[in-house]
């Protein structure tokens, strides 16, 4: 989807933001160690609005996308190792609206969020697709997926996060800001293809969410929006506690983000043709319960991650972050141009 991002619109410095963000896009260091993700590039022609991420159980190294609106009923397998697709499935006799987010269950089932809404929240059903991850991965394959049909409790709303519990098998969504605040949305225990699955809002989601994932033990939750994370102990099918917010790499436009399958990094996607995925490291709290006890010694501050960096363990070491640089850069023109305008104005006073 679109972004929309209130307050800058109209404004040089946001176009400004917009476009160099655009002109240099995220870069992130190839990992070598055996234990660390490596950044890659998806590249994939037919891939220009990558909106969802979800990390493959049955292959590991391969990662499942699709794109926005505007594409067919595609999903893309994409080898982490050299960023192109080695299979994309079609979904037979669906035809999607606005397609947003992928999750993978603990059935080894796929599920597609076509959830998404442009127009704001006006829709009054939205719908899920329920396909099995392909044993074989390689060129065309056609499934006839399941399709649910969802309403809110609450009335209609736009969504762009779709996620499922890696341990009940639940579905969750987490719709996108509106009035102040977005909301986590519990399926019912099972999801029914011949009625209404009607999704109760359970709890607030502070933040302009584009995307989240549950870590693969299902201890964590987080959720993502362009600019931010946030990060969720989870207990009892909750939300129980915000346990901080996790490094999120400067990105064209950032729209999806998955675990990997040890859950100690954070894989982040982006729109835009040849997007780059950066994987950031989870330190502290933010490291799921699974983790070895020694990992969680540090990070308690509320803010975790390092970006994977060659030649080390993904966090600290590297000589200098892309992602940093290019926001270093982003800060030092928007300073220039608040002191240019400021100096036009002041000559304009004097004469």
């Amino acid at each position: 989807m679109r972004p929309c991002l209130p307050g800058l619109a109209g404004s040089g410095i946001a176009a400004a933001l917009i476009a160099m963000s655009v002109a240099v896009p995220a870069v992130a260091d190839e990992g070598t160690a055996a234990d660390t993700p490596s950044a890659f590039t998806i590249e994939d022609a037919r891939v220009k609005e990558s909106s969802g991420l979800a990390a493959s159980r049955a292959h590991p190294g391969i990662y499942w996308t699709h794109n926005d609106s505007g594409d067919g009923a595609y999903v893309f397998a994409v080898d982490s190792r050299t960023g192109r697709t080695v299979a994309r499935v079609t979904l037979e006799g669906v035809d999607p609206r606005d397609v947003e987010a992928i999750s993978l269950g603990p059935d080894g089932n796929l599920y597609l969020g076509d959830t998404g809404d442009n127009l704001g929240g006006t829709w009054p059903e939205v719908w899920i697709y329920r396909f099995a991850e392909p044993k074989e991965l390689k060129g065309e394959i056609t499934v006839t997926p399941t399709r649910y049909t969802v309403r809110y409790d609450d009335g209609p709303r736009d969504a762009e996060s779709l996620m499922v519990h890696p341990k009940t098998g639940r579905v969750y969504i987490v719709s996108k800001k509106k009035s102040g605040k977005g909301a986590l949305y519990e399926a019912p225990e099972t999801l029914s293809a011949s009625g209404v699955n009607t999704f109760r809002r359970v709890a607030d989601i502070n933040t302009w969410a584009t995307d989240a994932a549950f870590s693969p033990d299902g201890t964590r939750l987080v959720v993502r929006s362009y600019f931010e994370a946030r990060e969720y102990l989870w207990k009892d099918g909750r939300p129980v506690k915000e346990l901080g917010r996790p490094t999120v790499p400067l990105q064209r436009q950032g729209e999806s983000v998955t675990f990997t399958l040890d859950g100690r990094y954070l894989m982040y996607g982006s729109e835009g043709a040849r997007s780059r995925v950066t994987p950031v490291k989870l330190t502290g709290e933010l490291l799921p319960d699974s983790a070895p006890e020694g990992d969680k010694g540090a990070g308690r501050s509320g803010r975790g991650g390092d970006q994977a960096a060659s030649g080390d363990d993904g966090g600290g070491g590297h000589d200098r972050d892309p992602d940093l640089a290019v926001g270093a850069g982003l800060i030092a023109v928007v300073t220039a141009l608040i002191v240019a305008l400021r100096r036009l104005l002041r000559g304009k006073k004097t004469g």
